[in-house]
This record gives C-alpha cells, sequence and structure tokens, in this order.
C-alpha cells in the first residue's frame, strides 16, 4: 500500500460525501492549522445549509461551520500509518492544501470498520484517475 493519491473526487460532491460520511460509526477527523494538529474521534456530525456554510450540529461536542466553496477535491489517501492500513478522504483548497480529513474509523481493537472501508474504497475506484466520473 503505497500513500500516492489514485483518485479524486470534485468538490462539488463534498456535502454529499459529508452527509454520508456522518451516517457511518467513528471516524477521526483531522484539521490542520498554524502547524497545529487538531483531531476528534467520534461520529462525523450531521450538517445543512444555512447562511452560506455547511453547519455542523449535533450531541458530540464537534461542531463548526464547512465553505463548501472553498473545497475544490477531495482527494483519497490509502497508506500504511503505524504498521496499519489506513485511509482518508482529504478535503484540499484550490491550491491543493488540506482543509481536513476525515479518516474511516476503527473499532475498539483498532480494526477499520469493514462497512466504512468497503464505502471508502468504492468511492476511490469510482474517482479513479483516468475514470470517468
Amino acid at each position: 500500500m503505497t500513500d500516492k493519491v489514485t483518485a479524486t473526487m470534485p468538490g462539488e460532491q463534498a456535502q454529499p460525501l459529508l452527509e454520508t460520511v456522518s451516517q457511518w460509526q467513528n471516524t477521526t477527523t483531522i484539521i490542520l492549522h498554524g502547524g497545529s494538529v487538531f483531531e476528534f474521534k467520534g461520529v462525523f456530525p450531521k450538517g445543512q445549509l444555512a447562511h452560506g456554510f455547511y453547519n455542523l450540529t449535533g450531541d458530540s461536542g464537534f461542531e463548526g461551520h464547512i465553505n463548501l466553496d472553498k473545497i475544490s477535491t477531495i482527494a483519497f489517501q490509502s497508506k500504511l500509518h503505524r504498521g496499519q492500513e489506513s485511509h482518508a478522504f482529504v478535503f484540499q483548497d484550490a491550491t491543493g492544501e488540506c482543509i481536513f480529513k476525515i479518516f474511516v474509523g476503527r473499532d475498539a481493537e483498532g480494526q477499520l470498520h469493514p462497512e466504512q472501508k468497503a464505502q471508502y474504497l468504492a468511492y476511490q475506484q469510482q474517482y479513479q484517475t483516468g475514470a470517468s466520473a
């Protein structure tokens, strides 16, 4: 497994993807900003459009406002992390900078949730470089 990005999804698909991910079990969301790394482990919150943002709400304590217009592409990152298989959706701006990442979640034993992995891989295959989307 390499960390080469072999597929990207158009940014216009961000909202439907976020709606799907909010129905999954625990995931890990990473936000990189100013040299810091913020990490949230739990169910990704549901959201709705209002006032120009996709507003995250829920009981998890993780809330926020996503400017969907700033998401240019969503890259598929699959690689080994500390010797374990890892898969993430990488939400990127027009310059290719990471806005945030959502990783396929793990169970209590550290194994990837199989249904999340299957959905991730299906999306990845759908948007493989050179494939028609």
